[in-house]
């Protein structure tokens, strides 16, 4: 189960640890180069603020817990958090709003669970989904493309923004549009109707290939496996054509929910979470099918337009249940047993 892959990150190879966090940040330049040049710097200064309170947050509860302090700040596991939870809000966040995400990520998620390798949840998902809940009005501030500097920056930073000022600049995703353009509106006659300013869609669809790019960079060095992110893509394409093929007019076609929203970025950066992903080859099939599944659902039938966090936070909940059926046994080895004593793939 996933615990037992967590005590091998803890105790056995602090240094690969390092190692592989620090190319997951590394693989993230792509999709971040793409939103700052979309969003501005706003993308920037969301991931540098919530890495530096990542690093701060860990430090203190570390202090507090009487535990050594550069094994698991020089690990990059609190900065890769921080660099999650900051690319997934909305530029320029205030910085209140990143502190309250990184508390919720760092300090509950992952150090009051025993920190790196006991979190039953991913930490920056955790951290997002509360923030989603708690403050829906800032976490659904994503603006049209903007200048790459914006004569706003500082004050949306500063969370000093006025409100007539704050709603002026933000507009809806293509997933929010589409989601609320109304039952009784065609698909057709909604992209008729223009209803994202010019450059919108393609910005998230470069947005999604960037994300992409660095999926497949850790693919390449082996830093993840193919099979979560490719079972939870299928997962949401199959699903996805179903809807459309059934009702063309009003669900959106497959490759726009591949490429927009959280997809791309959930699924290599997200859902690979080595510590509270399912760890079986057969289980990381399920793992990613199940968060495809419910990304699509939720997507469709829920309240919020894009679902990557609620949908991973769940299959979380499944993981255990997932390890014991799916990591094979040794010959003669009672079915009981099975479960805790491997956790690496077949």
């Amino acid at each position: 189960m996933s615990m037992m892959h967590a005590s091998q990150l803890t105790t056995k190879s602090l240094t690969p640890t390092a190692h592989l966090m620090r190319w997951v940040i590394v693989a993230t330049v792509p999709g971040l180069a793409a939103m700052t040049f979309y969003f501005g710097l706003g993308v920037i200064s969301n991931v540098l603020l919530a890495a530096l309170f990542a690093l701060g947050a860990e430090a203190l509860v570390l202090k507090l817990r009487q535990r050594p302090l550069q094994p698991a700040l020089r690990d990059s596991s609190a900065v890769l958090t921080g660099v999650l939870l900051g690319a997934s809000l909305p530029p320029a966040s205030p910085w209140w709003l990143i502190g309250i995400g990184v508390i919720a990520a760092i300090v509950v998620a992952k150090q009051l669970y025993g920190g790196l390798g006991q979190n039953p949840f991913n930490p920056a998902m955790v951290g997002y989904a509360l923030l989603l809940v708690s403050f829906p009005t800032y976490m659904t501030l994503w603006s049209p493309p903007q200048p790459f500097i914006s004569e706003n920056l500082w004050p949306q930073i500063t969370g000093t923004l006025s409100a007539s000022t704050l709603d002026a600049l933000s507009g809806a995703t293509p997933l929010d549009a589409f989601k609320h353009k109304g039952e009784t509106v065609l698909a057709s006659e909604f992209w008729a109707s223009q209803p994202l300013p010019e450059g919108t869609l393609n910005a998230w669809r470069n947005i999604a290939l960037a994300w992409l790019a660095g999926g497949l960079l850790l693919i390449a060095k082996r830093i993840i496996s193919w099979h979560i992110p490719a079972s939870m893509l299928a997962s949401m394409a199959v699903l996805a054509t179903l809807f459309y093929a059934s009702d063309p007019s009003h669900f959106a076609s497959p490759l726009f929910h591949l490429t927009t929203g959280a997809a791309m970025f959930g699924a290599f950066f997200i859902v690979t979470d080595p510590v509270s992903a399912a760890t079986s080859r057969r289980g990381k099939l399920l793992f990613g099918a199940g968060i495809g599944a419910l990304v699509m659902i939720i997507r469709t039938f829920g309240g919020y337009p894009d679902a990557v966090a609620f949908a991973v936070l769940l299959m979380n909940l499944c993981v255990p249940l997932l390890d014991i059926y799916t990591v094979p046994r040794p010959t003669g080895q009672p079915k009981s047993q099975q479960h805790v004593k491997h956790g690496d793939s077949p």
